[in-house]
């Protein structure tokens, strides 16, 4: 059985803040809260501890990962499309400029060939909500091995 290594890899005009990408995407229907709750995480040790709580936390986990004291380290968090049944994880790069979303929540798939990730249907999700922010470019794979 083979898998699937899909990802975006998103580039803004100038830095940007989780609560802005955030704020840009809540209009378009994603939501922080997702099936296990908010998952977040601060990569200050290159470990990639994920952290889960509690709806109604927004605010103070995204206060957390834009901290200044954070901007020098990776951050991510999980973002969820209810509508969509769908979500991931969205990995922001030190500097803020950069960031890459993993569909990794009930991953869709192309109807006519399951084994693909429907990258067609996170670009049109993803892409239009954050021009407004300063979206400068995206590069999309789905790599089998």
């Amino acid at each position: 059985m083979s898998s699937r290594d899909s990802d975006i890899d998103f580039t803004f005009s100038q830095a940007v803040t989780v609560r802005a990408v955030h704020s840009a995407l809540a209009v378009a229907g994603w939501s922080l809260k997702e099936p296990l709750g908010i998952s977040y995480m601060v990569n200050e040790d290159n470990g990639y501890d994920w952290q889960s709580t509690n709806p109604g936390l927004e605010d103070e986990v995204l206060t957390l990962l834009d901290a200044p004291e954070k901007l020098t380290f990776e951050v991510g968090v999980c973002m969820y499309h209810q509508e969509a049944g769908t979500g991931g994880q969205f990995l922001f790069r030190a500097g803020r400029t950069e960031c890459a979303f993993i569909p990794t929540i009930n991953r869709r798939s192309l109807p006519e060939a399951p084994e693909f990730t429907d990258l067609a249907w996170y670009l049109q999700a993803l892409v239009t909500p954050l021009l407004p922010i300063g979206l400068h470019s995206y590069e999309a794979s789905d790599t089998g091995f």
